[in-house]
């Protein structure tokens, strides 16, 4: 495939894109009713989360425009079957944006789409393994970088460009084709993706790009030529996209938290809570992810010594470990003790008697007390005509003397 060709896919791509993602722009923003009836999620949610699918279409278009105009020359099975690979899960990842389901009924679908895919490249029975295991984990490793804005846009357009590179290195330009497209079309959705976000990826375009770059670094290591070292350099392409799914396996582990059940605990999660913005983190980690996919293209082109290879995963397991140690998880709150005593009972709790202090009035004269030996009577004190008797004021005088004093 001739350089012109490359490049007019990918202005084909980035037009499409563009203009796609205006359209559903647009939808979202449109007014809608807050809440649709039985609480679902609003309206505009629906255009915003599958935004994703305008990068499907116009990558789609546009490679397979390129293919039926025979631009892949002898490659054309094996970038067809890319192509529809990849649209497979893009697809399930549609329904899944309209009705969520579980992860894992995605396994066995993304599976037979690797399947498809090693099978029309031709690859051997044991390469076809192994290259069907690295197509599933990696892909689902890219999917998972779609939690914050532009974060999965950005690290797979730079992805993308280093698959580009390689594959223009190789022995087969034509796994240049999807690469150069990819990148053409992530930038275009990087334009309304950024912070603040108008469109996500969705599950759609994230499975769509994770398998995209997955299965295109897998077919260029089978056609690389014997002499470079692709079996190390290509697979450290993912280093980023592989230590954020480390971490949050780890981080699940050790809570006890199901390892399915997704959270705000991975890399651009962390960041935040160390005051780092969102637009921060997504250049963060792209410059992150420009460190692997810069040396492993300088050691695919024969320009770094192998052994530079080791250092981008090395320090990606320190800054790993560096992350679990800043809290993912907020500690569950404690309910207030229900045994406490509240203000009001504690007045009353409190508050002071006055019966002890006032002197008995049972000693004033002609007031009948409670005989001796039975306990103290249930009601006031009465004198002798039955009428209840005032308690003299605590004077200190006794009461013999009140007594004196009012006769």
């Amino acid at each position: 495939m001739n350089v012109l060709g490359i490049i007019a896919s990918g202005v084909a791509a980035l037009f499409i894109t563009v203009a796609l993602a205006k359209g559903a722009r647009r939808a979202a923003l449109r007014p809608h009713a807050p809440d649709e009836p039985g609480g679902r999620a609003p309206r505009a949610a629906v255009p915003r989360r599958a935004g994703g699918a305008t990068v499907v279409l116009g990558v789609g278009t546009a490679v397979g425009g390129a293919l039926w105009l025979g631009a892949a020359d002898g490659s054309a099975g094996s970038v067809a079957g890319l192509l529809a690979g990849a649209g497979i899960v893009a697809v399930l990842g549609l329904v899944h944006d309209l009705k969520p389901f579980r992860a894992a009924l995605r396994l066995p679908v993304q599976a037979a789409a690797a399947v498809l895919v090693v099978c029309l490249a031709g690859l051997s029975p044991a390469a076809g393994v192994l290259a069907v295991l690295w197509i599933v984990l990696v892909a689902n490793a890219f999917a998972l970088l779609d939690h914050a804005d532009g974060l999965l846009a950005t690290v797979g357009l730079v992805t993308a460009a280093g698959l580009l590179a390689c594959a223009a290195l190789g022995g087969d330009p034509a796994l240049t084709l999807l690469p150069a497209t990819l990148v053409a079309g992530l930038a275009g959705f990087l334009l309304h993706n950024w912070h603040p976000a108008r469109l996500r990826l969705g599950a759609s375009g994230a499975q769509f790009t994770g398998f995209a770059l997955a299965a295109s670094g897998a077919l260029i290591q089978e056609a690389a030529p014997s002499g470079r070292a692709a079996w190390a350099a290509l697979p450290v392409l993912a280093t980023v996209a592989l230590a954020d799914t480390a971490l949050v396996l780890i981080s699940r582990r050790r809570a006890a938290r199901p390892l399915l059940r997704d959270t705000d605990d991975h890399i651009a999660h962390r960041l935040r809570r160390v005051r780092v913005t969102v637009p921060g983190a997504a250049v963060i980690l792209g410059l992150w992810t420009a460190v692997p996919v810069t040396t492993a293209t300088l050691v695919y082109a024969e320009l770094l010594h192998p052994a530079f290879l080791v250092l981008p995963p090395a320090g990606s397991v320190a800054a790993v470990f560096v992350l679990l140690r800043i809290p993912a998880y907020t500690p569950p709150r404690t309910a207030p003790s229900r045994t406490a005593p509240t203000r009001t009972a504690a007045r009353r709790t409190t508050a002071p008697t006055t019966g002890a202090a006032i002197p008995s009035a049972a000693s004033a004269p002609g007031v009948t007390g409670p005989d001796p030996g039975k306990g103290a009577p249930s009601g006031p004190a009465r004198t002798a005509t039955g009428h209840p008797t005032v308690p003299p004021p605590p004077t200190g005088r006794s009461a013999a003397g009140v007594a004196a004093e009012r006769s």
